[in-house]
């Protein structure tokens, strides 16, 4: 990868992590961001909205995904790149495997999630890291700066 695609990707990635902050900072909010790009353009930006909507599932991810499909118009994604500020969780993952995403670029692991007081179900690290990484074209990018949304 070239510096200035890493560039690129740092860009989208310090967008997610100001929306985590947006949402952690807001009363409706969450302290995780989603961002998607299509062809360098920024399709959506969101923060979580579990606790203003009291719904679960109004994780940032899912609602990146239902915006973004609205908004092109399409159910796919595949031509889209997904910034999250941490590592999707299963039901997450489940919604970005029928979006079909080209890459999904994450902040936090899972694994930080968890050591921050965040819930992922035990079988989500029973699965293989490694395997769950490459099957989603999950790259991490930019860990320390999401890990600080949470301090």
């Amino acid at each position: 990868m070239n510096l200035k695609n890493i560039y690129r990707h740092e860009k989208y990635m310090e967008l997610a992590i100001e929306k985590a902050k947006n949402g952690r900072d807001s009363e409706s909010g969450g302290a995780f961001g989603a961002v998607i790009v299509h062809n360098d353009e920024i399709i959506v930006e969101v923060y979580n909205q579990v606790a203003g909507k009291n719904d679960p599932t109004q994780h940032a991810e899912l609602l990146a995904i239902q915006e973004a499909c609205k908004k092109i118009g399409k159910n796919k994604l595949k031509e889209c790149i997904l910034y999250t500020s941490c590592e999707p969780c299963m039901m997450c993952l489940g919604a970005c495997y029928w979006a079909k995403f080209k890459a999904i670029y994450y902040g936090a692991s899972a694994e930080d999630a968890k050591e921050n007081g965040y819930v992922y179900s035990n079988s989500y690290f029973d699965m293989n890291s490694d395997l769950r990484r490459g099957e989603f074209h999950l790259i991490q990018l930019m860990r320390n700066e999401a890990l600080e949304v949470w301090k």
